[in-house]
């Protein structure tokens, strides 16, 4: 796969097939890239075409012009070939490794990386212009980035933010202080080489502005009156838990089409359930909420320095119901050093660390049900479209 991992000799590469059309959008994989409306698709056919060809990806790559309801698409996947060599089963953990992209080191590998796995996507993926494909890529680039240098303290029962910044106010949360910048503020509160320090957080609440920050970042260059209004808002409520997902966040999958358990694409925010109903009772171990870095790496918000690989994560997750202890007053609370032992010992043991994932690799049960269930959800989330005149994030009326 000559370019694409290192982006050279891109140049010299033919450019893509002449395009074919469809009447239907016959790629029931891959990204679907809608026509402005005064834009031919030719046009917008060549402008992904040198695109893919910048990643070095144009040869890889199956493109068609098609149409829907909506007009004009232009679809692209990657090849039989490549999906069985780079991503079989459609699984993308490995395409860092396989392609020697350095996501962690390397923006430009990080980009390479996030436009293989959208390539091949198991379900389509629909965009509504070109520019929204490319701030999809530098969307979720910037999360995974953000995320790799988040360092927080787990409390589930206290949360603090850099006061300079935030102020707490018990109806609406923590609020963006007049005249701070939203930017700024949210790498203060994730980021300790800002203030020296780390501050306490839920999982949950660390992917909230870890996914603020990467969508504001992007929001600077491509829509800034939106990420004004976002910043206004923070100032007066904060938007949070299931609004959180409402406003800014798309949900890709379902349980009746659920996505395969090894697809991932770098920024998706991931949930890997704890199915062990005991030790779910306890604050903070229902589940983890974490971002896919690439590289085959999910982010690791205590310690950052350790990020994990998907099988460290279910194997963890499934001793989670090893580590439960009585605290002073009789109640169940979370021994790390417990977990921390049973997971290396089943690590070390070829036998032991394939049953456990084989059970905890299965989708999870509904919930509230504890059944044969893994840790595996069925879906990813990653942010809405952002760009001027096709965004599709409508903040909450402030009342």
């Amino acid at each position: 796969m000559a370019g694409a991992g290192s982006g050279r000799d891109t140049a010299a590469m033919p450019a893509c097939p002449p395009p074919t059309h469809d009447a239907r959008p016959a790629l029931a994989q891959g990204v679907h890239v809608r026509a402005r409306a005064a834009q031919a698709p030719s046009a917008l056919y060549a402008a992904l075409c040198d695109w893919l060809s910048r990643f070095g990806l144009a040869q890889q790559a199956r493109l068609h012009l098609s149409s829907d309801a909506q007009g004009a698409l232009v679809c692209a996947a990657l090849a039989d070939e490549g999906l069985v060599r780079w991503a079989p089963g459609f699984d993308t953990l490995g395409l860092a490794r396989t392609l020697a992209l350095d996501a962690s080191g390397s923006p430009a590998d990080l980009r390479r990386e996030i436009v293989l796995a959208l390539l091949a996507a198991p379900q389509a993926l629909v965009f509504d212009s070109f520019e929204e494909l490319e701030a999809a890529v530098g969307v979720r680039a910037r999360i995974a980035q953000a995320a790799r240098r988040t360092a927080l303290a787990f409390d589930t029962a206290a949360a603090e933010r850099p006061p300079e910044y935030w102020h707490y106010c018990d109806q609406h949360g923590f609020l963006l202080k007049p005249g701070q910048c939203l930017i700024a503020a949210l790498r203060a509160a994730t980021q300790p080489e800002a203030t020296g320090r780390r501050y306490d957080f839920s999982c949950y609440r660390a992917t909230e502005y870890v996914i603020l920050l990467g969508l504001a970042q992007e929001l600077a260059e491509r829509n800034p009156a939106l990420l004004q209004a976002i910043a206004e808002h923070s100032r007066r409520r904060a938007i949070r838990s299931g609004q959180f997902h409402e406003v800014f966040l798309t949900e890709y999958g379902s349980a009746e089409r659920p996505i395969p358990p090894r697809y991932y694409v770098p920024g998706d925010r991931v949930w890997f359930r704890n199915p062990d109903e005991r030790s779910a009772d306890i604050a903070g171990y229902e589940g983890s909420w974490v971002i896919y870095l690439g590289a085959g790496q999910f982010s690791n918000f205590w310690k950052r320095e350790q990020p994990y690989d998907f099988e460290g994560k279910c194997v963890e997750i499934h001793h989670w119901r090893d580590g439960v202890v009585a605290d002073p007053e009789g109640e169940p609370t979370m021994d790390e050093t417990l977990v921390d032992r049973h997971t290396q010992a089943t690590l070390d043991d070829a036998g032991r660390r394939a049953t456990v994932l084989a059970r905890m690799q299965r989708p999870r049960d509904p919930k509230g049900v504890y059944a044969e269930g893994g840790c595996i959800d069925t879906t990813r989330e990653f942010p809405r479209p952002l760009c001027v005149g096709t965004a599709d994030i409508r903040l909450p009326a402030l009342v």
